[in-house]
């Protein structure tokens, strides 16, 4: 029974592979649902060896080895891939006849799997994140980026389109993310140990702010999810 989170943990780890061998391909949507996966294993871990008391050292390195695969690596490629494609949109360019332009692209990319890996690095030596963040979490992070894809694939939303076709848009949302990875910014945390008012007041007005967002704009306020946390997060910090 011990083994069950870290195997859980490995399924983390499968689906965040699986979804760098699409994302390299060229099949960014599935690579986004793959990602999701990892996310719904990455609770279930945490979830199971609550449940089992199955805690150990090694769970805990082997979560953060996989959450940095999963959650920083595979939405890495996906930023380098949105970003060649919104770049070549407006001026067609070619790894060997542009090596400047590929070499900035990668190394832009790569800056989110470092800040994520940063993030995991301070999470685990830092005891006062036991029941709230400082700075944004990787799965967090990693979310941002597969609701833009999901919600510009099933909705056609000129917005969001026009945001994947910026350049300049998805550098500058890049570097807020990574920043807020690595950044001290007070979150509170997703796990509820118990239905109270009291002490999960920033959790219930998350729920209530998605749910009046999702009735609104629909599939594509997914995209509005990650914003609305650091709100609730300020708001409840507030009282």
């Amino acid at each position: 029974m011990k083994h069950i989170p870290n195997f859980i943990t490995s399924l983390n780890l499968l689906s965040g592979f699986i979804a760098i061998i699409f994302a390299a391909q060229g099949n960014i949507v599935t690579a986004s649902w793959l990602i999701l996966a990892a996310m719904i294993f990455d609770f279930l871990d945490g979830l199971s060896a609550r449940l089992l008391k199955a805690y150990s050292p090694v769970g805990k390195e082997l979560d953060s080895l996989a959450d940095v695969v999963s959650f920083g690596v595979a939405p890495g490629l996906i930023i380098y891939y949105l970003l060649s494609e919104a770049i070549s949109s407006n001026a067609p360019i070619n790894i060997n006849t542009n090596v400047l332009i590929a070499v900035l692209l990668m190394m832009i990319a790569a800056i989110m799997p470092i800040c994520g890996a940063i993030r995991l690095a301070i999470f685990n030596l830092d005891s006062t994140q036991s029941k709230a963040f400082k700075g944004l979490p990787i799965p967090a992070n990693a979310l941002a980026v597969i609701s833009i894809v999901i919600a510009s694939h099933y909705t056609q939303s000129p917005l969001i389109n026009s945001f994947t076709g910026s350049p300049f848009l998805l550098i500058l949302s890049t570097i807020i993310l990574c920043l807020l990875m690595v950044s001290r910014i007070p979150l509170f945390s997703l796990k509820i140990s118990n239905m109270k008012l009291k002490g999960n007041e920033g959790r219930y007005i998350l729920f209530g702010l998605v749910l009046i967002d999702l009735v609104i704009f629909g599939p594509a306020g997914i995209t509005l999810i990650i914003p609305l946390y650091i709100i609730s997060s300020a708001i409840s910090l507030a009282f």
